[in-house]
């Protein structure tokens, strides 16, 4: 039997390291609740200084990131503008429609990953008893691997502030995004009004995301959170592995992206696949000829697992190393070959 499957389903499968568990053992605890847990008040505000905001807060996932972001800027009845493939959206069980009563706007997202200016600008509404008031622009950095550029953030602040709107980032992969684009989270932290940062994805906590803002904002998104249960005890434990992220494995982030592009090229050779590549994910277009069902059972039987179905995605990760990219790839070709010859 296999133990040791190299997973390219998704990079929140990685497991915290030993190091990273000795980091999380030796973290001082409190009662976070009563504010007095010194391993979350030191990174909250050690994030808060990262980002160029206020203030900063620990939750126990994105989705709850988002939402509490979502009601803390929003009230009942007004609108948040979003990408219909964003993950706030189309990926978090309708909360701030369901748990606050605001109401989304999607609008197409380009290839690119961004909102068009002018699709923005033509769902904002005026101000009429018959609408919902628009209130906030929901955006997403990196959207399916692509990174967003400097600029776009600074056309959307610009609008948004031509019409007095807020702008929430739903930044779950941001330090990709920022290793892409060879620059500092407070560059794009300057031109939005709030953060939510994940660190159980390519960064390898086991747990936990944190949402950056100004301190009122932080505040109302606190309450929020303890409605929403997540107000967390010893949350210290949390703190300790996203510091350890933050340190350790932000760094070495290029390697995933390195590791997505030898991948990336290695699969372009095979003709039923037609292959794009963005940051840590390589996306797969299937010729029909290939059963994908059936192809991700006989890669499981090798010790690679994906996700079959739509558009085949496979993400790089701190557990996934060069010489496993090497080899799911050859893997994969075998598999293919061994599947056409077998429909003759």
């Amino acid at each position: 039997m296999l133990i040791n499957m190299i997973d390219f389903r998704s990079d929140t499968v990685t497991k915290p390291s030993s190091e990273m568990l000795d980091a999380m053992l030796a973290t001082p605890l409190g009662d976070d609740v009563y504010k007095d847990d010194p391993s979350v008040n030191a990174f909250e505000q050690k994030m808060a200084t990262l980002s160029g905001f206020e203030a900063a807060l620990i939750m126990p996932s994105g989705t709850q990131s988002n939402l509490c972001a979502l009601l803390a800027h929003c009230g009942r009845g007004e609108e948040y503008i979003v990408g219909q493939d964003y993950h706030t959206y189309i990926y978090e069980a309708g909360g701030a429609a369901v748990l606050g009563s605001v109401v989304p706007q999607p609008i197409r997202v380009k290839k690119n990953g961004e909102l068009s200016i002018d699709d923005i600008r033509s769902v904002i509404k005026p101000y009429d008893q018959h609408f919902a008031k628009s209130k906030l622009i929901s955006l997403e950095n990196t959207h399916n691997g692509k990174a967003i550029e400097l600029d776009y953030f600074k056309r959307v602040r610009s609008l948004a502030n031509e019409n007095g709107l807020i702008v929430h980032l739903d930044g779950a992969r941001i330090f990709n995004a920022i290793t892409e684009l060879n620059i500092e989270l407070k560059q794009i932290c300057q031109y939005v009004d709030s953060i939510s940062i994940c660190f159980s994805k390519g960064l390898g906590a086991p747990i936990g995301s944190v949402l950056c803002g100004d301190r009122e904002f932080i505040e109302r998104a606190k309450q929020i959170r303890k409605m929403a249960g997540g107000g967390m005890r010893q949350a210290g434990l949390l703190a300790g592995a996203m510091d350890y992220a933050l340190e350790h494995n932000v760094k070495r982030l290029q390697n995933d992206h390195d590791n997505a592009l030898l991948l990336a090229t290695k699969l372009s050779n095979i003709e039923q696949f037609t292959v794009e590549h963005q940051t840590n994910m390589v996306h797969i277009d299937v010729d029909s000829s290939i059963n994908q069902e059936l192809l991700a059972k006989l890669l499981a039987a090798e010790g690679i697992k994906v996700s079959p179905g739509g558009r085949l995605r496979l993400v790089t990760h701190l557990d996934i190393a060069k010489a496993d990219v090497i080899y799911a790839s050859e893997t994969i070709k075998d598999i293919i070959e061994m599947m056409l010859e077998a429909q003759k």
